[in-house]
């Protein structure tokens, strides 16, 4: 598979992976399309460099044919270039479309995201989500401090009016005291169930903790 079918292929996952979910990190096809684009423009810029030395044929005849040498050289320069160009569009869409996937999984999860969520990142998309996790509570403290609120705005709960303020809940594992922003304290013990306000227990329900119960 050439490079730009490669880059073409990368796009092709994001469709066939769920909006809810993140697909791992395609890293060997990204290596190979950064391989290619050098390898694109170390023999571009051999070419060039040949096209600018002057020509050393004294007659007509000789002047014309490596006039046609210049032009079939020039039309490959081009097809190279462009090639370049449609894999770095590639790989410009994949990884855009992946950085706006892991913004979508902080509001949806939080900080604390599931681990099989988590082993799809690579390390750079890793590095890039705690910096913005970092900037976003950076923000939402101060502009809590900014209206006069006595701790930090979490704007990532509640981005759906809720149908009700309390959920049932029944928990999946041993968890221990739980703490409510009431002051209450709750044990969370595997399979014990509780009335909790939606506030609490949201964030527990994304980290497989609690679970709702539906009727």
């Amino acid at each position: 598979m050439t490079a730009a079918n490669t880059g073409l292929d990368l796009i092709r996952s994001l469709k066939r992976g769920s909006s809810h979910s993140l697909a791992p990190y395609e890293e060997e096809k990204v290596r190979r399309c950064m391989e290619e684009m050098r390898t694109l423009y170390e023999e571009n810029r051999h070419d060039v460099a040949s096209l600018r030395l002057p020509s050393q044929s004294s007659d007509s005849a000789g002047e014309s044919s490596l006039d046609g040498g210049r032009e079939n050289l020039i039309q490959t320069v081009l097809i190279r270039h462009a090639t370049m160009e449609r894999i770095k569009r590639c790989l410009l869409a994949y990884h855009h479309c992946r950085l706006m996937q892991l913004k979508e999984i902080r509001w949806q999860y939080g900080a604390v995201i599931p681990k099989e969520i988590r082993k799809n990142f690579s390390q750079s998309e890793l590095s890039w989500f705690n910096k913005y996790c970092a900037s976003l509570t950076s923000y939402m403290q101060a502009d809590s401090k900014e209206t006069g609120g006595a701790g930090g705005l979490d704007l990532t709960q509640s981005l759906r009016p809720p149908k009700s303020l309390l959920l049932e809940v029944r928990c999946l594992k041993d968890y221990g005291e739980f703490e409510t922003e009431c002051g209450g304290v709750l044990n969370l013990t595997k399979g014990s169930q509780h009335l909790m306000f939606r506030n609490d227990c949201e964030n527990l329900i994304l980290q497989g903790v609690l679970q709702h119960i539906v009727d």
